[in-house]
């Protein structure tokens, strides 16, 4: 039996959709199901946004680039591996259930992007890591994982109007204390993190 014989007996019938907030950057729902029992249930509430790209960046010495930022949703600054959203084409920021994302823009080429933007480093060196759901529960969009060796420095930071950031470095051991001590917040980060050291 395939795992979509498996799953056809407890996927959910979308019946109803109102949308909360949809602008520029989010579509935010509120949805109604039917069950596979023929039972109705809801509220659901769910969510579009930009797909996004993490990259697990180390210069020529084999130190760490991270980030420190202000995160909203925790209230704090974080520290976190470069990272960023991948741009589309048409008016939307995001792509919506169901819709084509091929108005992406590469998400290869948005992590090159956003490490030099985010760093003022670039590398020759990439190896894409995983990509996976952000968050399946309430989002549909996607996590696109990159490992940049042998970074080295070529410009200033060039940060949108919104974004104020510091950069440091970090060795491996500090890495590791940074996740373990839980001042590396951010759980896609970790899971970037835990890739690489096959790599």
């Amino acid at each position: 039996m395939s795992n979509t014989d498996k799953n056809e007996n407890v996927a959910f019938e979308l019946v109803k959709t109102e949308h909360i907030v949809q602008d520029h950057w989010i579509d935010f729902r509120r949805e109604t199901y039917r069950m596979p029992n023929g039972m109705e249930a809801g509220p659901f509430y769910n969510y579009s946004r930009r797909s996004y790209v993490v990259i697990v960046a180390s210069d020529e010495d084999e130190n760490y680039l991270c980030v420190r930022q202000y995160r909203h949703g925790l209230g704090c600054v974080t520290t976190e591996f470069p990272a960023g959203g991948i741009e589309r084409t048409d008016e939307k920021e995001y792509a919506g259930r169901g819709e084509r994302r091929a108005s992406e823009e590469d998400a290869l080429h948005a992590a090159k992007r956003e490490l030099q933007e985010e760093t003022g480093y670039i590398s020759d060196n990439w190896t894409h890591l995983i990509t996976v759901p952000s968050n399946a529960t309430v989002s549909d969009n996607y996590a696109h994982v990159y490992l940049a060796r042998n970074c080295r420095k070529v410009s200033d930071l060039e940060l949108d109007d919104t974004e104020f950031l510091n950069v440091e470095k970090h060795s491996e051991a500090e890495m590791e204390e940074l996740i373990r001590s839980g001042n590396f917040q951010q759980a896609i980060h970790i899971l970037a993190w835990e890739l690489q050291k096959n790599k």
